[in-house]
C-alpha cells in the first residue's frame, strides 16, 4: 500500500515468510518494520519496561471504556433524571451513531498523517489528554434535562478522540515488540485493560457509588457520586497514560517508505489510491479487515448485552450484574494474557478461530439451558468472557503482521473504520431475534449468528506464519 509518487520500498511485504529474505534485504518480514528498528527494540535494556509502560495506557484507558461508556456515566445519563425512559436511550444511540460516523470518516486519515509525519506518540498524547479533559468536563453534567445535550456531546466527542488515540496506540505495538513476541505483548496490553477496569470499578463503586456517604463525604445528592467518579476516572487515565509517552521513543518512519506531506483533503485521494492498491496487491488484508469487523462486532455484543441478559433472563440484581461484570473482566484479562504466548507459537489465526468457536458453543449453551437459572449464566457466561479477550488481542496481532512497513497508523485507522461500519450488526441481530422469539434470551442467537458469520469470513483468510 504505497503512494504512486513515492519511491519503491526495498522491504518485503509483511506477509512474506522469513525465507524470502536475505540479510541484504534489510527487513524483518513478519511485522514489516526495518531490521534496525526490530534490533533496537530487541536489544534495548529497557525493553520490558517499555512494554509495561505501553500496557499501562491500556490499564488507564479502562477509565473511559469501563466507567464512562459502559457501567457508570452512560447509565447515569440514561436515568429518568434526564428525560423519559426510552427517549434518553434513543438520543444516546443517535449521539454515538454520529460519533461512529465521524470515526469511520476520519480515523484512517489521522492514522495516515501520523505515519507520514513521524509523530505517532505526539498524536497519541494529544488525543489521550483531550479525552481526559472531556472526562473532567463530565463533572459539570448535573442530573436534569437541561444538561442532557451537554452529556451526550461529551460522550460522543470522547468516543471520537478515544478511537483516534487507539489508532496510534495500536500502531505502536510494533515499536515495543519483536516478531517473536508480538502476540504476547498484544495480549499483555489487552489483559492490562481488563484488569485496570476491574480495579477502577472496585474503587469507584465501593468508594463513591455504593455507600450512602462515600470517600471525602461524597453522597448521591445532585449526582455528585457519579460526577466525582468522572474526576477520579480522568485522573486515572491521565496518570497511567504518562509512562508510554516517556518510555517509548517517538516513531520514526523508515526512510524507504517516507511519503510527501500533503493537505488534509488530499489525504483522502491518497487513501483511495492506497485502498485500491491494497485490494490489488494484498487482498488478503482487505478480507481480514472485513472478517474482523464482523466478529469484533459480535464480541462487542457479548459485553453490551451481557448485563441486559443477566438481569432480564437470569434475574440478576443490579449489584449482582456489577459483580458479574468484575468477574467477567477478571476471566477475560487472565485468559488474554495467558493466550498471548500461544499467538506467538501457533500464529494469530488459530487463536482467533478457536476463540470464535468457543464463543459460539458457549453462547448456544446459554441459549438452550437458559431455564437452568443463574448457575448457567455464571458458568457459560464466564466461558464466553474466557474467549473474548484472546480473540480481540489476536485480531490486532494478525493485522500487525500483515501491514506494509510504515503504514501501521493508516491501516489500524481502517481497522477502526471497518469496525464502525458494521457496528449495527450485533444490536440489529439481537433486536431481530428478540422480536421473532418474543423472549429476551432469543437475542443470544443473534449475537452467536454474528460471531459465526465472522468466523466463516475468516476461514479463507491466509495467515502469516509466526516467527520462531
Amino acid at each position: 500500500m504505497t503512494d504512486p509518487d513515492a519511491p519503491r520500498s526495498p522491504e518485503a511485504p509483511r506477509n512474506f515468510p522469513p525465507s524470502h529474505l536475505t540479510p541484504a534485504d534489510g527487513a524483518a518480514a513478519t511485522i514489516g518494520v526495518a531490521t534496525g528498528q526490530v534490533e533496537a527494540v530487541a536489544e534495548a535494556g529497557a525493553r520490558k519496561g517499555r512494554i509495561f509502560a505501553w500496557g499501562l495506557w491500556d490499564w488507564g484507558s479502562a477509565a473511559f471504556n469501563a466507567v464512562v461508556t459502559t457501567f457508570v456515566f452512560t447509565v447515569y445519563l440514561t436515568s429518568e433524571s434526564f428525560g423519559p425512559k426510552g427517549t434518553v436511550e434513543a438520543q444516546l444511540g443517535w449521539a454515538l451513531a454520529i460519533a461512529g460516523l465521524l470515526i469511520a470518516l476520519l480515523a484512517p486519515i489521522t492514522g495516515q498523517r501520523s505515519d507520514t509525519s513521524g509523530r505517532r506518540k505526539f498524536w497519541l498524547a494529544v488525543n489521550t489528554y483531550i479525552v481526559v479533559a472531556i472526562t473532567v468536563a463530565m463533572f459539570f453534567v448535573q442530573p436534569g434535562p437541561e444538561y442532557l445535550l451537554l452529556g451526550l456531546f461529551l460522550v460522543a466527542a470522547g468516543n471520537v478522540f478515544f478511537e483516534f488515540a487507539g489508532v496510534n496506540y495500536n500502531a505502536m505495538l510494533v515499536q515495543v515488540s519483536t516478531p517473536r513476541s508480538i502476540g504476547k505483548v498484544s495480549g499483555f496490553g489487552w489483559g492490562m485493560g481488563y484488569v485496570g477496569g476491574i480495579v477502577l470499578l472496585l474503587v469507584v463503586y465501593f468508594g463513591f457509588i455504593q455507600p450512602e456517604v462515600g470517600l471525602f463525604g461524597v453522597t448521591g445528592e445532585n449526582g455528585m457520586d457519579v460526577r466525582v467518579t468522572m474526576l477520579v476516572s480522568a485522573l486515572w487515565f491521565g496518570l497511567f497514560a504518562l509512562p508510554v509517552l516517556f518510555a517509548v521513543p517517538e516513531y520514526r518512519n523508515p526512510a524507504a517508505v517516507e511519503r510527501e506531506k500533503i493537505g488534509f483533503f488530499a489525504s483522502y485521494a491518497r487513501l483511495g489510491r492506497d485502498i485500491k492498491r491494497l485490494w490489488n496487491e494484498q487482498r488478503n488484508t482487505v478480507w481480514f479487515l472485513l472478517a474482523s469487523a464482523v466478529f469484533r462486532d459480535g464480541l462487542a455484543g457479548v459485553f453490551t448485552f451481557g448485563g441486559v441478559l443477566a438481569a432480564s433472563v437470569f434475574g440478576f440484581s443490579a449489584g449482582e450484574v456489577i459483580i458479574f461484570a468484575i468477574a467477567a473482566n477478571v476471566v477475560a484479562g487472565i485468559s488474554t494474557i495467558a493466550v498471548g504466548a500461544l499467538d506467538d507459537k501457533l500464529g494469530a489465526k488459530p487463536v482467533i478461530m478457536a476463540a470464535l468457536i468457543g464463543l459460539v458453543v458457549s453462547g448456544l449453551i446459554v441459549f438452550f439451558l437458559h431455564d437452568g437459572g443463574q448457575i448457567v449464566f455464571w458458568t457459560a457466561g464466564l466461558a464466553l468472557c474466557l474467549f473474548v479477550g484472546p480473540a480481540q488481542s489476536a485480531s490486532r496481532t494478525f493485522l500487525a503482521r500483515l501491514i506494509p512497513a510504515g503504514r501501521e497508523g493508516e491501516v489500524f485507522g481502517l481497522y477502526a473504520t471497518t469496525g464502525r461500519a458494521v457496528s449495527f450488526l450485533a444490536p440489529t441481530a439481537f433486536a431481530l431475534f428478540v422480536t421473532i422469539g418474543g423472549e429476551p434470551y432469543y437475542g443470544i442467537l443473534g449475537i452467536v449468528l454474528v460471531i459465526a458469520l465472522g468466523l466463516a469470513l475468516l476461514i479463507p483468510v491466509k495467515a502469516s506464519a509466526p516467527t520462531r
